[in-house]
């Protein structure tokens, strides 16, 4: 018998070897490595094969018991070897005719139900719930009544299309996952590990922190430059948190507040271009159009979403009279640039090959790569032992709860390919929604993106939800790309509206601080963005389509009502109970949405547009000047 050291040695090193096989394997086929050396391979087979790796190391990463052994081991063992045979047979399977013989969907069931396990191990519960329902409806939905009734499935069949289709699991997700996603994934954690967070924060330091609040409107700099690129909210939160976290703190921020800030800007980062996490790129595959059409309709939202916090920042900075950070304890800013310029220039190329060249994404994030490992090498400063292990290792568990996305998303779409109950869904719908009108529509679009995305990663949401409610959105009138950007931002705000809000959670911890008043200061920060989706819905040219004068007249009344609802949420203390103090909070959030919505009135491209602007302009002076509490007042 194996002594159990030997086994859990045996079991940590075959993780590594998973971890290193997730990174350095996906760089290769990225790099399009096996055709160049005459080895052809179909995507579906590469698939199963990094699937099949991605689930033996989720099994080896998060064990039954206290750390990995034989159990484990075996369930990695049985993972690679169901999915590899689907891999070495694909291209026979092509052609093959004789049917759905035992051979075939008997491996089909083992891997499955392996890939679902480890789904539940890596991404939690709720998700592996929701998948496993779907699964089940596939074998009974032919017992249900018009309209969800389904035809009645074999289970060869059944397993067969789920486990080896390219509608299914080896299919459109896991592709964008195990290439596009993987690609930025690696720019990501090599900027991470050479030290871009640390340069972020210094820039962010030596630009801002000297101002009022300072040390929070560094944490929305620094965060929301770190977040684009990383695309992660928590890891976002991990690292540049427990830099602005007390130094927020330190300068008169309460604890709640604090972890608040870092929260919203770091969940920013997953709608701030040009990454914005790997939603971004399902949308422009599920849409096809281009990449850049996407981070191009994104831009201003997240402009908007920053302005209304920043704001929100120097509010409560001034109302309290918070001074920034001593001169002396802030690098200066030629310095910081002098010594991290190099983490500008792979950026800087990413942008120009994304939207000048117009290079697919993965090409264009494995270049810029490449330009900051040139860079590091050129300037004699390598990447320590520890920094690449972390690099290989880390970067290999990043991607383990990614590619088990990418798999349960495609049961997902298979499930509603092969059933029809997409097209059900979908028909059901626009029927609730022809009686209950599109703003009713909206609403309970919104609530099920929060409440479906509460513990679950952004990317499964806007997968399932763009499969089920966007096309429904669509046939009552709703701009394509506005509906799917619709279901991804409420996808992202699940991160920081309770009770489930992980991000808030996460940076409460950091804080020390409490979670449901962190929770609930988030969303009093992130106010503008529960409210920006519905406004691009109806009026499509903060998105940037439509003519140049309604896009200038759309960000023109958005910025005059993000600064009102700011002045809202922040005025005299939207904490206290005083009815005065709340009737003048409300007073002002009820004029910034008059103005963020006069549109509606006099439609997108009228000039008279300009009268709404001028009222929220007076509404700003009318703050100033009568309630003297101008935010100007207090100390620099």
């Amino acid at each position: 018998m194996v002594p159990p050291d030997t086994l859990r040695r045996l079991a940590a090193g075959l993780k590594n070897t998973c971890f290193a096989f997730l990174i350095l394997g996906g760089i290769a086929w990225v790099m399009n490595v096996p055709q160049s050396l005459g080895v052809p391979i179909i995507t579906a087979e590469w698939l199963g094969v990094y699937l099949a790796v991605a689930i033996a190391a989720a099994f080896l990463n998060h064990p039954y018991g206290s750390r990995a052994g034989l159990l484990e081991i075996v369930l990695g063992i049985l993972a690679v070897a169901s999915w590899s045979w689907m891999s070495a047979h694909y291209d026979i399977w092509l052609t093959d005719f004789a049917g759905y013989t035992p051979q075939k969907y008997v491996p089909g069931v083992v891997a499955l139900v392996l890939m679902m396990e480890a789904l539940r191990k890596s991404c939690g519960l709720p998700i592996a719930l929701l998948v496993w329902l779907l699964i089940v409806y596939g074998f009974a939905g032919y017992l249900l009544p018009p309209p969800f009734q389904a035809d009645r499935l074999t289970v060869p069949s059944y397993v067969m299309y789920l486990y080896a289709d390219t509608n299914a699991v080896p299919g459109l997700v896991l592709t964008i996952i195990a290439s596009l996603v993987l690609a930025f994934i690696v720019l990501g954690k090599l900027m991470e590990v050479s030290g871009a967070t640390a340069f972020f924060t210094d820039l962010a330091l030596a630009t801002m922190g000297h101002r009022r609040g300072g040390p929070a409107k560094v944490a929305v700099i620094a965060s929301s430059l770190f977040g684009s690129i990383s695309g992660s909210p928590v890891s976002n939160i991990m690292s540049t948190g427990v830099v602005t976290i007390p130094l927020m703190k330190r300068t008169g921020f309460r604890d709640y507040e604090a972890a608040a800030i870092e929260a919203v800007a770091s969940t920013g980062g997953q709608i701030a271009p040009p990454v914005m996490g790997a939603a971004a790129f399902l949308i422009a595959e599920f849409l096809q159009i281009p990449y850049s059409e996407v981070v191009v309709a994104a831009a201003l939202p997240a402009f908007f979403y920053y302005l209304c916090l920043f704001i929100q920042i120097d509010a409560i900075a001034a109302r309290r009279g918070l001074a920034g950070l001593p001169a002396s304890e802030l690098p200066a800013a030629w310095q910081v640039l002098k010594a991290g310029w190099a983490f500008m220039a792979p950026l800087a190329l990413l942008l120009y090959l994304l939207f000048w060249m117009a290079y697919a994404p993965s090409l264009a994030a494995m270049s810029a790569a490449a330009l900051l490992l040139l860079f590091a090498f050129a300037r004699r400063r390598m990447l320590s032992r520890a920094d690449w292990s972390d690099f290989v290792f880390g970067g290999g568990a990043n991607m383990i709860p990614l590619v088990m996305i990418g798999a349960g998303a495609g049961v997902v779409v298979g499930v509603m390919n092969v059933t029809g109950l997409g097209q059900s869904i979908a028909f059901v719908l626009v029927q609730a929604g022809q009686g209950l009108g599109l703003f009713s529509m909206l609403v309970i679009t919104a609530l099920l993106s929060i409440v479906l995305g509460m513990g679950m990663p952004t990317t499964a949401i806007y997968v399932i939800l763009s499969i089920v409610i966007a096309p429904a959105l669509v046939k009552m009138g709703v701009d394509i790309l506005a509906a799917h950007l619709f279901i991804f931002y409420f996808g992202v705000l699940s991160f920081l509206t309770p009770p489930v809000a992980v991000s808030s959670f996460v940076a409460a911890g950091l804080a020390k601080a409490s979670m449901w008043r962190t929770g609930w200061s988030s969303m009093q920060l992130a106010a503008l963005a529960y409210l920006l989706p519905f406004l691009w819905v109806y009026n499509p040219s903060l998105l940037l389509k439509g003519s140049w004068l309604a896009a200038v007249l759309a960000v023109l009344t958005t910025i005059i009502a993000a600064l009102i609802i700011a002045m809202g949420m922040q005025s005299a203390g939207i904490h206290t109970l005083r009815a005065g103090l709340l009737l003048r909070s409300f007073a002002f959030i009820a004029s910034g949405l008059a103005v963020g919505t006069a549109f509606l009135w006099t439609g997108p491209d009228s000039l008279m547009l300009l009268v709404p602007a001028a009222f929220g302009l007076a509404v700003c002076l009318w703050k100033d000047l009568l309630l003297g509490d101008s935010w100007g007042t207090a100390r620099p």
